[in-house]
């Protein structure tokens, strides 16, 4: 079995591996436009597979990097973007030249598959941390983090969605490419995929649950405001009808002649303003 390892897609030896075993102009195509989504497909002599793995998991961030695969019955091709490192082939390096090639497809695509579980552990502490911050600190920040985060596992459930396509394609497989004996292997890896699916479903319902309870904080606190606005603005009621008809020119008001009329009308001022505050306290509103 012979392993030919590229770092490039547009490495010349491509295309000298594609006239010696026959590879399709559009898959070698496929390769060099790095544009194009995971997929599995097959031919008469060799499996072909665009495989995506997540290169990195900081916060905010989700980018992925692709793995080339031509797996014949005798040779396996594997093309790296330049930018990811060798860590995805370790298993299948690990394993040595002399295993068959469905069988370093399979340690690969374990790996590859094994590798989303990292990032979804890292987006479940997230949106852990997201759910408490949303209820102690409802900001503006926060509404953001929540976007950023839904727009991962959108697409990471895009990419999820393809992997679990080809997964299945590669358990449909009727040729002779495969080792039947790989078959559970593969189904096992199908499990694995359609398991991730069910996690990000589970993150997706989590962070829109998250988002109702930020609206609902947001809600609480404005309400808040407006009832200490309010019960203020009810207080202060009182003083200012006793002010308002004191600032009329009108004969005859009360205490307009006594010498002690600017305090006794403050004196009302000040009692009326309790009498509202000890109601509002009686009937629990305050």
């Amino acid at each position: 079995m012979s392993w030919y390892a590229l770092d490039d897609p547009n490495d010349p030896q491509l295309d000298d591996l594609a006239r010696q075993f026959q590879l399709h102009p559009l898959h070698i195509e496929d390769c060099r436009s790095g544009n194009e989504r995971l997929k599995a497909e097959g031919t008469d002599h060799y499996l072909f597979l665009i495989l995506k793995y997540i290169q990195s998991v900081q916060e905010g961030e989700l980018g992925f990097a692709s793995v080339y695969l031509f797996v014949g019955h005798d040779f396996l091709i594997t093309i790296r973007d330049p930018c990811p490192s060798n860590e995805i082939l370790q298993r299948a390096l690990k394993a040595g030249p002399e295993e068959k090639p469905s069988r370093l497809l399979y340690l690969i695509l374990d790996s590859i598959v094994d590798s989303y579980f990292v990032s979804i552990d890292h987006s479940d502490d997230h949106i852990d941390q997201l759910q408490d911050s949303v209820l102690d600190n409802p900001s503006p920040e926060i509404l953001e983090t929540l976007f950023e985060q839904k727009r991962k596992l959108i697409e990471l459930r895009r990419v999820l969605v393809n992997l679990r396509d080809a997964c299945m394609s590669l358990q449909r497989e009727s040729g002779s490419i495969l080792n039947p004996e790989l078959y559970p292997f593969f189904r096992d890896v199908y499990d694995h995929a359609l398991r991730l699916l069910d996690m990000v479903e589970t993150l997706r319902d989590l962070l829109n649950n998250t988002f109702d309870v930020y609206l609902s904080s947001v809600a609480n606190r404005t309400n808040q405001v407006m009832k200490v606005l309010t019960v203020l603005s009810t207080m202060a009621l009182p003083a200012l009808v006793i002010s308002g008809i004191y600032g009329m020119n009108l004969k005859g008001l009360p205490f307009l002649e006594s010498d002690y009329g600017t305090e006794i009308v403050v004196g009302a001022m000040v009692v009326s303003t309790g009498l509202v505050l000890w109601m509002l306290k009686r009937f629990a509103w305050l």
